[in-house]
């Protein structure tokens, strides 16, 4: 009996010697199998992309755009939830069934009043319409080629697992998202992969900053200016004292601390003076807390305003984000794909259009940014903004990379990326994007070990505590157009 085990022992372990450089070959052969479903499909990527382009829809008012991305996977065999977490624009497309659930994120709203031709110069394409000034129609495009890619691998090779499919709206207003998680959109996935356009190509392995976005709205009594101005009292000089107030209070928050506003709605005329008026702000910090406790204090400066000018206030809080929590092993899958797929190779007319823009935008012309930058060995602490990917990073491991699709250290959000966007510069980005996360999310497929990992640095992270929305009980999703 015990010569039988040892000699079925020894079997054993030689079949999984056999089996790893197998399972290797494997991930390979279905990852140059979606990359051939990539190539066959350019052309319509590409047509997809440029009509999304020239859509050029700001959030929440994406209609043709997320249609335009549902109708492509809706083609593909995917089952389609549109109005979820009550917007019309948001969608989740969903293939296959069972474990593991992988899915992977799409933007594609625009950006208001940067309308531009993919010209080298500033030249709206349509004057004072929006534009895609962070390369979302890229975006969105190149995670529907992805899906559909993978999911077309999956039946060939019989693989079972879902891939889910989120149309997020409204990612420059950093609603969308957050309304979807906090409805429970992202709930039951085991992995989440991300991507974005950017002026440099790798995963940068990046915190974001906690944010709250607000409008804080004062109410007086008009009078005429000149007339009888003792009669009124101003809502304008409510939120100029309250922006006062907050940059007085700048030098008493910590570093990491940022405060943005505008006034949204100062009056109508200088003769009368304004009952109503409107402040619009940003609190950022590196976590919910820090956020928290700058926001109180511009809260209790509100009310003192109010107090001094004899006027009310109201406040809305439209959206809140956390910081972005970090997973290494879904990051990890993402660096190893995209240096399978490589770089764009940019062509030398390529090259001289981006150090055109960066001549007309007084850049250093160097052109667009080559290779891929590696990976960092640690988390890198937040350099700028948020983003609504923090609450799904916050809910599942998640991980997100940036392919060049700008030229390097041209404005961002700005004409430039909107130029390039429509051409074949964003064309080749977004195509590397695609194959990038068809083969990511193949091997998460097949890779359950990596699906473990993923979930256990998840779980330390979070110390096992469910996801807790940063917006208040019963806030409901903004109306369309906000």
């Amino acid at each position: 009996m015990q010569s039988k085990l040892a000699v079925s022992a020894l079997l054993s372990f030689s079949l999984v010697l056999l089996a790893q450089p197998a399972a290797a070959q494997s991930v390979d052969t279905l990852r140059s199998e979606a990359w051939d479903q990539v190539d066959n499909a350019q052309a319509s990527l590409i047509a997809m992309s440029d009509a999304i382009w020239k859509h050029a829809e700001t959030s929440l008012n994406e209609v043709q755009s997320s249609e335009e991305l549902a109708a492509y996977l809706e083609g593909g065999g995917f089952k389609i939830q549109r109005g979820v977490a009550g917007m019309d624009t948001a969608f989740v497309a969903t293939f296959g069934s069972g474990k593991p659930v992988i899915g992977i994120l799409a933007e594609y709203d625009a950006l208001p009043g940067i309308s531009n031709k993919a010209s080298y110069r500033k030249e709206a394409l349509l004057e004072g319409a929006a534009g895609h000034g962070c390369g979302h129609n890229l975006f969105g495009t190149a995670s529907a080629g992805a899906a559909l890619s993978a999911s077309q691998v999956m039946q060939k090779n019989g693989i079972s697992g879902t891939i889910k499919f989120f149309g997020c709206p409204a990612e420059e207003t950093v609603i969308g998202k957050v309304y979807m998680a906090k409805a429970g959109v992202f709930d039951g996935l085991d992995i989440c992969l991300d991507w974005h356009p950017g002026d440099v190509t790798g995963v940068g392995f990046e915190k974001s900053r906690a944010m709250n976005n607000f409008e804080i709205e004062f109410y007086g009594q008009s009078a005429h200016g000149a007339g009888d101005p003792w009669n009124g009292r101003s809502a304008l000089d409510a939120v100029e004292l309250l922006n006062h107030a907050v940059n007085m209070l700048r030098e008493h928050v910590k570093p990491s601390t940022r405060i943005h506003y505008v006034i949204s709605d100062g009056g109508g005329a200088p003769n009368v003076v304004p009952s109503y008026a409107k402040v619009w702000y940003y609190v950022r910090d590196l976590t919910r807390e820090g956020v928290e406790e700058t926001y109180a204090r511009v809260l209790k400066a509100a009310e003192g305003v109010a107090m001094a000018t004899e006027t009310t206030h109201k406040v809305t809080l439209i959206t809140a984000v956390h910081s972005y929590l970090l997973n290494r092993p879904v990051s990890e899958l993402l660096d190893r794909n995209l240096n399978a797929v490589g770089a764009p190779d940019w062509t030398e007319q390529e090259q001289a259009f981006a150090k055109a823009i960066q001549a007309a935008t007084g850049k250093e012309e160097k052109g667009m940014f080559v290779g891929v930058k590696a990976m960092p060995d640690a988390e890198v602490p937040a350099q700028g903004g948020s983003t609504d990917v923090a609450e799904v990073s916050r809910i599942v491991p998640t991980a997100a990379m940036r392919v060049a699709s700008s030229p390097d250290d041209a404005p961002w959000h700005a004409w430039p990326v909107v130029a390039c966007g429509g051409m074949s510069i964003g064309h080749k980005a977004m195509l590397t994007a695609t194959k990038t996360l068809s083969g990511s999310i193949l091997e998460a497929m097949v890779s359950p070990e990596l699906i473990a990992a993923a979930k256990a640095e998840f779980d330390t992270k979070t110390d096992g505590k469910p996801y807790k929305s940063p917006l208040p009980e019963g806030q409901k999703t903004p109306p369309l157009g906000n």
